[in-house]
């Protein structure tokens, strides 16, 4: 078995080199502009400079030379004079599409004080005479060059007697390692066990996730196994006394439970056991007390999908070949149950077990909102109401790494449950 799960280990770990792929694409690329979703739009390009460059989003994204830069986002005349207005020496053309210097001008676009440490680059179409970034531009037709200088030089236009005119314009951070990307940023932090830092406890995360995993465990793992083992029972109870009263009451029952919405358990548990009959506490996490309300909702909301599920899987089991003998040899009706029918359901329940497991560590997102228990459902409902992209992104990429673990364990659990499954 060792052997197996070594080597089960290692053809994991092309799924998990996937799932970071997959973490890094949907915040990094399909996510938008990360800076302006954590700290809103309102804010400086300076700050938003400050937030990509700690976090690494001001480097190519996979590989490259050249990276965007806040200090001056593109401009193409062609589609509208956009900030350029506000500025009394461009006058904007709307039939040549671009914006005239006029002469004896003297203005920088960038709108803060680069890093003098960095190289920039200036990508310009234009035609007339002037200087940009100190360099002399002068054509008669329209042309386009790159200008390179450095943060500490001044980066803006002049002119003298000519006029300039400009179609396009862009800045960009003149990366000297192609390699020196955002994705390869992002794995060396993984490698490191940084998960980033909260921008709205300005704490990091893998502190803020080590503080809510005790609370989150000390209320799904009881809701788990109670659940099962409520559920597996109620079910061999269906099997035994199947097409009688009691059989119909479950399912009935069932049902019941599985059309209630779960916010109704919760207001309705809290203002009735709670609130009007004072038996348990309403908010707060001090002691197993106050966990036994949110546990009994947890259980009792999952008990009908888990029962109609486990009532199919041994109804199935009933009308196989070896139970018809074994009642046929006379073996008791519970012995048939207990012994036989459970043993052989066994992969049909490890597999809607094991699957479980992962949301374990998330938590429970409303019960632990509701209950005002400090856990890891209660910190991710926080993070994307205060669009905290670290710790969001932390929680989406630990709980696709635990459904790769689950899986290797679903296959463990299969060949402990039933003698036929070989680990090969």
């Amino acid at each position: 078995m060792l052997k197996y799960i070594l080597k089960r280990i290692l053809q994991m770990l092309p799924t998990v080199v996937g799932v970071i792929l997959l973490t890094f694409v949907l915040f990094n690329v399909v996510g938008g502009d990360l800076a302006a979703i954590a700290m809103g739009k309102k804010v400086s390009l300076q700050s938003m400079e400050s937030f990509d460059e700690q976090r690494g989003l001001n480097k190519p994204l996979f590989f490259g030379t050249r990276a965007k830069s806040r200090a001056y986002e593109d401009q193409d005349f062609s589609e509208g004079a956009g900030r350029w207005r506000t500025w009394s020496n461009a006058v904007y053309s709307a039939e040549s599409a671009a914006v005239m210097l006029q002469p004896k001008s003297a203005f920088s676009p960038i709108a803060f004080k680069l890093n003098p440490d960095n190289d920039f680059e200036w990508t310009i179409s234009f035609r007339g005479a002037g200087t940009l970034a100190g360099r002399e531009l002068a054509s008669k037709d329209w042309k386009t060059e790159k200008i390179r200088f450095q943060g500490m030089e001044d980066g803006g236009f002049s002119t003298e007697k000519d006029t300039l005119e400009i179609r396009r314009l862009k800045l960009r951070r003149v990366v000297k390692n192609p390699f020196d990307s955002q994705l390869l940023y992002y794995v060396k932090q993984l490698m490191r066990g940084d998960l980033g830092t909260s921008e709205s406890l300005h704490q990091p995360v893998s502190k803020l996730l080590a503080d809510g995993i005790l609370p989150s465990l000390s209320l799904t793992i009881p809701i788990f196994f109670i659940g099962v083992v409520v559920s597996i029972s109620l079910s061999l109870v269906c099997a035994f006394f199947r097409d009688t009263f009691i059989d119909r009451f479950l399912v009935m029952f069932s049902v019941a439970l599985m059309s209630i919405n779960y916010l109704v358990y919760i207001v309705a548990g809290q203002y009735i056991l709670a609130y009007k009959h004072g038996m348990f506490p309403v908010w707060g996490y001090e002691s197993a007390r106050y966990l036994a309300l949110p546990v009994l909702i947890g259980v009792v909301s999952g008990l009908g999908s888990n029962i109609r599920f486990y009532r199919t899987v041994m109804l199935d089991e009933m009308y196989k070949d070896y139970v018809r003998t074994a009642f046929a040899k006379g073996v008791s009706k519970p012995r048939v149950l207990f012994v036989h029918v459970l043993k052989n359901a066994m992969i049909p329940i490890i597999t809607n077990v094991v699957i479980a497991i992962p949301f374990l560590y998330t938590g429970s997102l409303l019960l632990e909102s509701f209950f005002g228990i400090p856990g890891l459902g209660y910190l991710g409902i926080n993070a994307i109401l205060s669009s905290d992209i670290d710790v969001v992104r932390a929680l989406v990429l630990i709980g696709a790494l635990l459904f790769v673990v689950s899986n290797l364990l679903t296959d463990i659990c299969y060949a402990v449950a039933d003698p036929r499954v070989k680990l090969k």
